[in-house]
């Protein structure tokens, strides 16, 4: 999906494709958004479908790039997934390469990394985040509803994210001039007896904008 703009006022374009290169036009000018529309392995998909949501992990670190690995094998030895759990090592490594891609991607080896295990009607507002630029990924349940509109309004055509696809959300703090043509939210879930789980990650301090 791409909308024409005029770089250095309003980003509405949202860029879309079936590789990880995608991600890098959050750089270019006039881009709100970037989308690797990714499908998780059956393996894996099949493992989160099963799986007792209690037993799903969730966290909230912050942590260098390189660290993720570690950190993640305390967080699944909390949750009660042992080390022969074919979910623990499926997942640990997706999560890894996705937060390596992030780093190199905006520029930054420190992250802010949550998995957040969600049943409710969280963030049910649309908005844009107070960081610089925010990454989203449902391993489980439905995915981030987004749409261009003008900043305070909710967006006249809503989008929902499929499973597994990874997305760069420009936030508030994007070191650009250009505003933000999109807002974005959780779908809302609360009586359906659906669980999500969201990986989000954000860069700690300042990134610096790459022009394409």
């Amino acid at each position: 999906m791409d909308a024409c703009v005029s770089p250095g006022m309003v980003a509405r374009t949202i860029h879309e494709g079936g590789s990880s290169d995608i991600l890098d036009k959050i750089h270019s000018p006039g881009c709100a958004a970037a989308i690797w529309q990714r499908r998780l392995a059956p393996e894996l998909q099949e493992r989160l479908d099963t799986i007792e949501p209690q037993f799903l992990p969730e966290a909230r670190i912050e942590l260098e790039a390189d660290r993720v690995a570690e950190a993640l094998d305390v967080v699944f030895g909390g949750c009660g997934l042992t080390r022969s759990d074919a979910l623990r090592t499926m997942l640990t490594a997706d999560v890894v390469g996705i937060a390596r891609l992030f780093a190199r991607i905006v520029g930054t080896t420190s992250l802010r990394l949550r998995l957040d295990v969600v049943d409710d009607n969280a963030c049910t507002k649309f908005h844009q985040d107070n960081v610089p630029v925010r990454l989203l990924c449902s391993y489980r349940g439905r995915g981030t509803e987004y749409g261009l509109c003008r900043q305070g309004e909710i967006p006249s055509t809503i989008h929902e994210m499929a499973r597994g696809a990874v997305a760069l959300f420009r936030g508030q703090l994007w070191p650009s001039s250009e505003t933000i043509g999109l807002a974005h939210r959780s779908p809302q879930i609360l009586g359906l007896g659906e669980t999500r789980l969201m990986l989000v990650i954000d860069p700690l301090g300042e990134i610096a904008s790459k022009r394409m």
